[in-house]
């Protein structure tokens, strides 16, 4: 028997801000399937709002709709379909929005390319299988990277879970999926910064605050966070970041560094971090610009200087390996995740929240279920 949820519905792509009067996202009642084989079905306890959700709301991911959205969320297993039963009921999970068949070539990679059938079901809106488990009216609606998170429950297939412990808190746990996962495993699992080096990151939105918090927990590690507003960079130094500096302020500056991450995904921002970036350093890229994005850079450096580009999809990051790291750097006081909440809003707030997001003036706002 279906399960009556209530979740945001992105009707439309591309429309005019602010969001609050244009209302791309609807609150509706739809109907969500029992969970299949190797399926789940979660309760939602807390759901992040990401540039990821913003970029399909206006028109820089597209991406089939009506769509449930919402891909950084953590809740408790209530019902088991199939063969996903090593996971009780009443376990809490984060949920990831790339999902592992743990066998294709790219699987192999441990964590450096993006699953082949995961990438492919998140493009179509469905779940590993090839299912649409929500419909609102007998007409289907999609799902967003495997997880539609903007709800009061959702089902999901295993693969996008990690079982985490009941004394990790729901927001904390929800947080974990994405911005951690992606700007934090930057930093594990791509940027390998070194005792005496520097990190410089370029954009201090949720993601990049999650790389400063996490380059912050290496010992003898500088940190640098870069943005062109004010207010993140009090936000960088808050968070203990050692100094900060506009983009235009970094480059006259003439700052160099070991590893620099760009987490904004637009042109500049990239070629700002590539010109930070030291002989033999790293530039890690984890924003996602628009497909037709291009940036203008001389290969000679990379070449002359012995400097890498590296792309890093979810932070390089195996879900399964790197979320019981990041707990444990947690629960030792070394990765205070709690810090990157600005705001906690409802379900109904939720087309204020991406205005809030596109205007820059959010960290991370998190929908709480209760």
């Amino acid at each position: 028997m279906s399960t009556t949820i209530r979740g945001a519905v992105l009707e439309q792509i591309g429309l005019a801000r602010p969001y609050a009067e244009s209302t791309p996202l609807s609150i509706s009642e739809l109907d969500l399937a029992p969970p299949g084989d190797g399926e789940l079905l979660i309760r939602i306890e807390a759901a992040g709002l990401c540039h990821s959700d913003l970029s399909v709301v206006d028109g820089n991911r597209v991406r089939p709709v009506p769509m449930l959205l919402g891909h950084e969320a953590a809740g408790v297993v209530e019902k088991i379909g199939g063969d996903a039963s090593d996971l009780p009921v009443g376990q809490r999970v984060v949920m990831t929005f790339l999902p592992r068949c743990g066998h294709c070539d790219a699987c192999a990679t441990d964590g450096l390319a993006p699953c082949i059938p995961g990438s492919a079901a998140n493009a179509a809106g469905t779940l590993m299988s090839g299912a649409i488990r929500l419909t609102r009216d007998g007409q289907p609606v999609r799902h967003h990277l495997g997880v539609s998170g903007f709800a009061t429950h959702a089902v999901v297939d295993r693969r996008s879970v990690v079982p985490v412990d009941s004394d990790v808190p729901p927001v904390v746990a929800s947080l974990l999926g994405c911005a951690v996962l992606t700007g934090g495993g930057a930093v594990l699992n791509a940027g390998l910064p070194r005792p005496g080096q520097t990190v410089i990151v370029v954009g201090l939105g949720g993601v990049g605050m999650a790389a400063v918090l996490t380059a912050l927990a290496h010992a003898d590690v500088r940190v640098v966070g870069i943005d062109q507003l004010a207010g993140k960079l009090d936000d960088a130094l808050a968070a203990g970041a050692h100094e900060v500096y506009t983009p235009e302020q970094a480059v006259e500056a003439g700052l160099k560094a070991a590893v620099v991450i760009e987490a904004v995904g637009h042109p500049a921002a990239l070629e700002t971090a590539v010109a930070l970036t030291g002989p033999g350093g790293r530039t890690i890229t984890v924003g996602l610009p628009r497909p037709d994005a291009r940036i203008t850079l001389s290969p000679l450096g990379f070449v002359a200087e012995g400097r890498s580009l590296i792309g890093s999809y979810l932070g390089s990051a195996v879900p399964a390996r790197d979320i019981p790291r990041f707990v444990a750097m947690w629960r030792a006081g070394k990765l205070p995740v709690e810090s990157l909440v600005s705001a906690s809003i409802t379900l109904e707030q939720i087309n204020q929240g991406m205005d809030e997001l596109a205007a820059g003036r959010a960290v991370r706002q998190v929908i709480e279920f209760h």
